[in-house]
């Protein structure tokens, strides 16, 4: 694998952050436009001679309201993700059930930690815990006051103290490679997208319900196609929602987590240790209590449960982690 240094690591990250940051907005703009657009075509329609519907659009009745409307969708979204952002810390905490650890209830922890800042000159990160028996890890935070390093209580019972200090410094790495950042970025906009499609898809169910019962006193014709128009509308947006997850979580290249790795192995000084640890790992990895597949994504091993029969070929397609036993050999060779 080509080498590629620490700043031009963090060059990269940030500049992806940007046209993460530039092509959300567009995105949502031009889903808006296209549901606008199928609403006024199907709500203009004349008979013709043989009694059916013509629908038609009207471009300029589009753009008006279109520039109408646009302000307050990017208004509201830009709240949103700024509340979500910068709330990430509070955030991935519920998600994952994780809590602040202080350094008389684990001094083991916080001596490993503290000896590889030094290592690296870096600032101490805040050290969160999960209560689970299974073993997994991951960094969070944007900035030196949000960076945190948590772990299982089953990371810290089943691995040695060559092996903890691998797997802390693998997630140290993703810290000073800025790679935290960006993927609260990315859980951020795929949390927006996700709860955008999911209104839409409820309102059309609703629709379709409502629909169904007033069919007794309605054109049954006219009926079905609002029925139909609806639903396509909703399925382009949502899929349009899932799709950006897809190339989002392909974005962020899993290369990052052979250079955590990598960065990991030089702060431990034992590649062998960090191989170990992950071959641990990948026998018990996962959080049961952790139903989002976004947040998952931040772990050292990424959970193959979430996924199963096709979304599990298509999760592995666009995964944000290489395959674990490439990873472990990899580190063998040093």
């Amino acid at each position: 694998m080509r080498y590629v240094g620490l700043q031009t690591q963090i060059t990269r990250n940030n500049q992806l952050s940007i046209l993460l940051l530039i092509a959300f907005p567009c995105i949502l703009l031009a889903m808006l436009w296209v549901f606008l657009a199928a609403m006024n075509y199907f709500g203009n329609g004349t008979y013709d001679q043989y009694g059916e519907v013509q629908h038609f659009m009207e471009p300029e009745v589009v753009n008006m309201s279109f520039t109408q409307v646009a302000p307050w969708l990017v208004g509201g979204v830009g709240v949103w993700f700024t509340i979500a952002y910068f709330g990430n810390t509070s955030m991935v905490k519920h998600a994952t059930g994780a809590r602040s650890l202080e350094r008389r209830e684990n001094p083991r922890v916080y001596n490993i930690v503290e000896n590889l800042t030094m290592v690296c000159g870096m600032d101490m990160p805040k050290i969160n815990i999960i209560d689970d028996p299974q073993l997994n890890a991951f960094a969070s935070g944007i900035d030196k006051k949000s960076y945190t390093v948590t772990v299982t209580t089953g990371l810290l019972n089943l691995l040695d103290d060559e092996e903890l200090a691998g797997v802390i410094g693998h997630e140290l790495t993703h810290i000073r490679n800025r790679d935290t950042r960006l993927l609260i970025t990315s859980i951020v906009f795929v949390g927006i997208l996700a709860t955008l499609s999911s209104l839409v898809w409820n309102m059309f169910q609703r629709n379709l319900l409502w629909g169904s019962l007033s069919n007794r006193n309605r054109n049954e014709k006219n009926n079905g196609l609002g029925i139909v128009a609806i639903l396509g509308i909703a399925a382009v947006i949502c899929f349009v929602g899932y799709f950006f997850t897809m190339v989002t979580r392909f974005a962020i290249s899993r290369k990052r987590e052979y250079m955590a790795d990598a960065g990991g192995a030089e702060l431990c000084g034992n590649p062998l240790a960090l191989a170990s640890a992950l071959r641990k790992i990948s026998g018990n990895p996962g959080l049961q209590n952790v139903k989002r597949d976004d947040v998952a994504q931040l772990f050292i091993i990424h959970p193959q449960s979430f996924a199963e029969g096709i979304s599990s070929f298509f999760s592995g397609l666009f995964a944000t982690h290489p395959d674990t036993a490439k990873r472990i050999a990899i580190l063998e060779q040093f």
